[in-house]
Order: C-alpha cells, then structure tokens, then sequence
C-alpha cells in the first residue's frame, strides 16, 4: 500500500509539473489520477494531520474564509494543507494533500484547511473524520445542479450525519444553517452580529429561509442583515436564533469595515458588510483551534484574497475592481457595495452559462438590478455567454446597456477611455473569474512595465 501511496504522489506531482509548463493547473487532474492509483491515499495522508482538520461549506464565502483561516494558522507558526486553487471536489481535496506531501510520500502538516462543495461532502468525509465544519450560509445556488434548498440541506446532513464528533461552526444570523445543525446531534458552536447595521430598506431580496424549517410558520424578524440573515424566531413552534458564542459588536463600516469580536478590535479595508462574517468564522475557528490572534489585524492587511473577492487592480490610472457574484445573493451584496462607492463609475457585467456556473441562469431575474439606477454609472456594459440575456434583464430594469461578448475587449474598451471614469467594477460568474483574472493581471503588468519605461526615459 506504501509503494502505492508513493506512486500516486510521484504521479501527482509530475502532472501538476506538466500542467503548469503548459499554462494550466492540473490540481484536480493531479487529485483525480491520484486516488485511482491509491484509493485509500487520502485517508493515509489526512491520518498524518498532526492537530484539527477543518471544512468550509457553504453557498457564500467558503473560499475567503478557508484561505484566510489558512493564512492565520500559518502566521501562528502551523504548517498548513489547503485548497487555495478554490477546487473543492473530492479530487481537488485529494490534490491538496498529495501536492502538499513530500517525495517520500508522507505528509507534513499540523492543520488542514479544506474547502468542500455542499454536494461533494458525502464524499469527502468518508475518507476521514474533520474536527470542525465550518458552515457559512445556505442560499439557493445552480438549481439545475443541486436542486432546490431542501436537496443542499440534505446532502449536508448526510454528510455531517458521517462524523458524530465533527464540531459545527455556525453563522447564527442564517436560520438555515443554524436548523441544519439543531437536526443534527453534532457540537455547535455560533458566531453572529447582534446588532442592526445597516438601514432598514425594501431591497425586493429574495428570502430562502424566511419559513420555519421546523413548522412552516413565516419568520418574524427583529431586523434584516441581508438575504435571511437576521435576528429571527418562529412565532408558532420557537425555533428562534440560538444564543451567539463569537459576537460582532459595535460594527462600523464607514472608512473599511471595523467591529469588537470579545475582547479584540478588528479593522480592515473590506467595504463590503458580509465580509464580517467570513472574518468572524476565521477568528472564531482560529481561537478554537489555540492559535495566537494578538497579530489578526496584521495578517488581514497582509493577506492576499482569492481571485475575485475584493481584488483590486490598477491598470494605468483606472482602478478596477474584480468581483465574483454567483447566484442572487452574491450579486445583490455586490451591488450595495457598488452602491457604497459614491463616485462615478464603469461597470461590466458577465454572465456564462457553463456546466461550472449553471446552465440554468433564470435567477438573474431574481436579482435587484433596478437599485443600479443609484450608482452613478456613467456605462454599463454586458459580457460572456449570457450577454443578451443580461442586456434583457437590464432592459426591463430600465438600465441601458451595451452588449460586448468577449470580456477582454470590454475591459480595454474602459480602460483606454481618456475622459472615462478611471472606476471600473467587474462583476462575473464561475467561468468568467479565471478568463477576467489572467487578463486583468496581464493588463496590470504592461501597464507597469509602461510606467516604469516612460519613468526611467
């Protein structure tokens, strides 16, 4: 089984060799080739995790808040196994571990942190048991994948159902998630905002989890945060928000999100509200793990986001900012923070429909585009796939727009305007985000190189 073992790691690596040589990743594929030459490979390595194996699940924020967890642990002195690619099947997790060990097929490691798809989990904890899930919110997301919400929850309890010692780290404010855990006889730990933050207002969101799972009773609210996170209870069976353990108190966004979590007070430059609870699941998970949080603020100002959230670029003198927005949730939070920055702006819209994003792309209907009317947009312009689709939507939203299918040519139309705004929002889907990315950079790098040239000359 040793000889095995090594001869998946061995394989593993040389793919992900070849797979960069050729401008590629190759993770999942280097994961993928490796559990069929040892299927027992992950089990073997996640045995050598000498202190806690965690889980992200989640509809939104998995990513932020499994690499910056990730980043904490390691600025504690951890060596540390995690997804960062944000490939989150069961052969991107096996590729974590069998690119983290060494050429003798063994594995260095105190943690692990290990972003997982909600309907990839029944088939990642089998292979081992993780000491903590932790679970940010269920929204609905590629309903012609996972169904409706109902079938994501089951899937989830499923797979929590497999790892009765596993704790459960819980946002509180999100009912859904907090239901899925109470079915459960799991440990569970909360984290939440207990305060009203932002202004109340008719949004026209749409609610997943605005009826009791338990009852089907309408939830009251004391106040929203956004989609159904909020202060809540059932007025029929008193299924009510749980008592919360990690509080954010005295939130304050104005000049980057700040707020109190126990006795620590935390300040960054994210802008936008539902960063506070990826922030408070790594603080949380961080202090349960024993690591040293004196230093959280620095390591935050350090940290180097996954692709898409909240990445800035400065191309020449525009700035731009690259976004991820997936399903209807994603994207409203989007637009209030687009909505935040008051200054004239360029926005860009893409929208793809492959297997990765969805092929079902009805819930941008869902979406409240009309709120775009207040942000100061001198263009909105529609890219990807989807574009026509987009235009439509934007159409019956009254926002005018302009159709551009290839992404690179939108951002350049933008970017080269002599009296343009020098304020460009990105907003793109699944597939969108690698293609968006490598050109921005591409873009960000000539464009230093020029300043660099006509500085020197």
């Amino acid at each position: 089984m040793y000889l095995r073992r090594l001869v998946a790691v061995w394989c593993a690596h040389a793919i992900r060799f070849f797979c960069r040589m050729c401008g590629k990743q190759g993770g999942t594929f280097a994961g993928r080739v490796a559990l069929r030459i040892d299927p027992s490979i992950l089990t073997a390595l996640a045995a050598e995790v000498r202190n806690h194996i965690f889980i992200v699940c989640g509809t939104n924020g998995k990513s932020t808040t499994n690499t910056l967890l990730a980043s904490v642990l390691e600025a504690d002195g951890g060596r540390v196994i995690c997804n960062r690619t944000g490939s989150n099947m069961l052969s991107g997790v096996v590729s974590a571990f069998v690119l983290g060990a060494g050429a003798g097929g063994h594995l260095d490691a105190d943690y692990a942190c290990l972003e997982v798809d909600e309907a990839s989990a029944v088939k990642v904890i089998p292979h081992f048991q993780p000491d903590f899930m932790i679970l940010t919110n269920l929204f609905r997301d590629q309903m012609d994948r996972y169904g409706d919400i109902d079938a994501t929850m089951e899937l989830l309890s499923r797979a929590i159902e497999m790892a009765p010692e596993m704790k459960l780290l819980i946002n509180g404010d999100e009912p859904l998630s907090v239901y899925l855990a109470q079915r459960n006889q799991n440990p569970m730990i909360t984290y939440g905002v207990s305060q009203q933050v932002q202004e109340l207002q008719d949004t026209k969101e749409i609610r997943e989890g605005q009826f009791c799972k338990c009852c089907g009773e309408k939830l009251r609210y004391r106040f929203y945060h956004y989609g159904q996170l909020g202060d809540y209870c059932c007025p029929k069976c008193g299924f009510t928000r749980p008592a919360i353990d990690f509080e954010g108190t005295q939130v304050n966004l104005s000049g980057g999100l700040q707020f109190n979590i126990r006795d620590y007070h935390i300040k960054t430059g994210f802008e936008d509200f539902y960063s506070i609870y990826n922030l408070l699941a790594v603080y949380s998970a961080a202090t349960l793990s024993g690591a040293d949080l004196s230093e959280f603020n620095k390591i935050i100002c350090s940290y180097s986001p996954p692709p898409g959230r909240n990445e800035t670029f400065k191309i020449g003198d525009t700035k731009v900012m690259l976004k991820l927005a997936k399903n209807q949730v994603g994207f409203d939070q989007n637009i209030c923070a687009i909505l935040a920055d008051q200054k004239p702006k360029d926005i860009i819209i893409l929208i793809n429909d492959n297997a990765q994003d969805g092929t079902d792309i009805s819930w941008i209907w869902d979406v409240n585009f009309e709120r775009l009317h207040e942000a100061r947009a001198a263009s909105v312009t529609v890219s990807g796939i989807r574009c026509l689709d987009m235009c439509l939507r934007l159409k019956y939203a009254d926002i005018p727009s302009e159709p551009e299918p290839e992404i690179e040519a939108a951002i350049q139309s933008k970017v080269r305007l002599k009296d343009g705004t020098k304020n460009l929002y990105l907003l793109v889907n699944y597939t969108g985000l690698y293609e968006a990315h490598k050109i921005l950079k591409k873009m960000e790098e000539k464009s230093y190189e020029y300043y660099n040239r006509s500085f020197v000359s």
